[in-house]
């Protein structure tokens, strides 16, 4: 697909404030732009927000940065725009959730990805959070993958096993039904 409108990624961290999306859209529609796509969240009281935006013809990544250098003052935020290319393949369906509930430590995260990489699964979306009190802390990872068709709930959760063993976690798979999204 050969896009008419350049693409640029929009990134935006801070402590959270109300009113903070609604500066940084604003400036990005003043200026012409169509968000494309956009994910934003709370991470231990810090916004992040990412976007994906259509450039109006003419509109450069540098220029949409600056206008947004007053938002990113006012409200003490780092605004990043950087050119981006349109990918080559679609948007990956997600086949399967899984979720990942232990013991707080280290290295979660990186071995349930390297070993879902080591499987040719591909992680489209991930979430996590420490939960619980001090004394009984909690870490949960959730896990939107996209798997081939030979890949199903059973050949995941066999897969998954062994690490789950090895690093004392509950982890739980369940398929998505496409036609719910």
């Amino acid at each position: 697909m050969n896009r008419v409108s350049p693409l640029a990624a929009v990134t935006v961290i801070g402590n959270d404030r109300t009113g903070i999306v609604a500066a940084v859209t604003r400036v990005l529609f003043d200026q012409g732009c169509n968000l494309e796509d956009a994910t934003s969240t709370i991470l231990s009281g810090h916004f992040s927000m990412m976007l994906i935006v259509s450039l109006p013809e003419g509109v450069t990544s540098r220029e949409t940065e600056k206008r947004l250098a007053p938002v990113a003052s006012e409200f003490d935020l780092v605004i990043t725009v950087r050119d981006v290319h349109e990918a080559a393949f679609g948007v990956v369906e997600a086949t399967h959730v899984i979720s990942v509930y232990g013991g707080d430590r280290p290295g979660i995260v990186y071995r349930v990805a390297e070993h879902l990489s080591a499987a040719g699964v591909n992680i489209t979306d991930l979430s996590s959070r420490v939960i619980g009190s001090e004394t009984s802390r909690v870490y949960a990872l959730m896990l939107e993958v996209a798997a081939g068709p030979e890949v199903t709930r059973a050949v995941l959760e066999d897969d998954l096993a062994e690490l789950k063993q090895e690093l004392g976690v509950d982890i739980s798979v369940n398929e998505i039904e496409s036609d719910i999204l």
